[in-house]
């Protein structure tokens, strides 16, 4: 009897994992296969043109991030985007989402109309943007038309990241929007009624009901936002034409490996190390994230 229950489990799994296999075969050829082969890359040498090779140097790869200046430069200017995009984002997505969710009249509308940029392909808003922060762009002529100073968008230094934390403001704020729309819906009507009755005005309700309600839904946009901004590299791309000009200012470390792996000959295995440490940074950002936000108390 025992070894017909053998058989029998054995069978059973052998059958869930044939069904499992087609998944199984992608994860482990696309996903988990190149993680593997990044990590071994990263303790090598390697070279890809001309014959491959690979020189094993041990933990050289990783001592030489301490002395790139450039690789020094693109995680501040990643932290810096990191710092302000996030937050800012975050909290715009839900004051959109807690007016659209206020009941007000055309509100159909104006969710399709916020939603919009999301739709967008990435390359073609920044795109966009690009001709909107030409020197003689329609941004410089409305701030020109107001009375404001005028920039030089694109070739300044100064501007040019902001130039980009504007555009993925946003573009990306609506997507979070949605995710807090969806969140609202769960709160209980019964709480803003007893707050009404208690004399709330709409700004506390906002602070007091409805940002503590949605904590673990901030959380989860917190740490989407996270992933997201530290993995930049299109808009950077495209704005500087891959150099991460001017003067480094948009050279994201994202950016900054694309130039190791594809540009320079031999740094294909220093690249690896970049991304190494780049994924370990978000995991601890993640995990850090997580334990301030308190979402397990919540």
């Amino acid at each position: 009897m025992r070894n017909n229950r053998t058989k029998r489990a054995l069978r059973d799994a052998g059958q869930g994992y044939l069904f499992m296999s087609p998944t199984l075969f992608v994860l482990l050829t696309f996903i988990i296969g190149p993680i593997i082969y990044a990590i071994f890359l990263s303790f090598h040498k390697v070279q890809l043109l001309g014959g491959t090779s690979y020189d094993f140097v041990g933990l050289e790869n990783f001592a030489r991030l301490f002395d790139d200046d450039r690789a020094r430069i693109a995680l501040w200017n990643t932290a810096k985007y990191v710092a302000i995009v996030v937050p800012t984002q975050t909290f715009l997505a839900l004051v959109i989402a807690a007016t659209l969710n206020a009941g007000l009249k055309g509100e159909k509308f104006f969710r399709i109309v916020y939603f919009l940029p999301t739709l967008t392909s990435s390359a073609v808003l920044t795109l966009i943007f690009m001709w909107m922060y030409n020197q003689n762009g329609l941004i410089n002529h409305f701030l020109e038309l107001i009375g404001l100073p005028t920039y030089n968008w694109l070739a300044d230094p100064s501007v040019a990241l902001n130039a980009i934390m504007i555009m993925n403001i946003w573009s990306t704020a609506p997507f979070f929007m949605v995710i807090y729309l969806a969140a609202l819906q769960g709160i209980n009507e019964s709480i803003y009624e007893a707050a009404d009755l208690d004399g709330a005005n709409a700004i506390q309700k906002f602070f007091h009901i409805t940002v503590p309600s949605l904590r673990p839904v901030t959380s989860f946009v917190v740490i989407m936002g996270l992933i997201g901004t530290f993995q930049l590299f299109d808009q950077s791309y495209i704005f500087s034409g891959g150099s991460g000009g001017p003067n480094n200012s948009t050279l994201t470390v994202v950016l900054l490996i694309y130039q190791y792996a594809f540009k320079n000959l031999g740094t294909m295995g220093y690249a690896a190390a970049l991304a190494f440490a780049l994924a370990i940074i978000i995991l601890l950002a993640t995990l850090l994230q997580r334990k301030f936000s308190k979402e397990e108390e919540a």
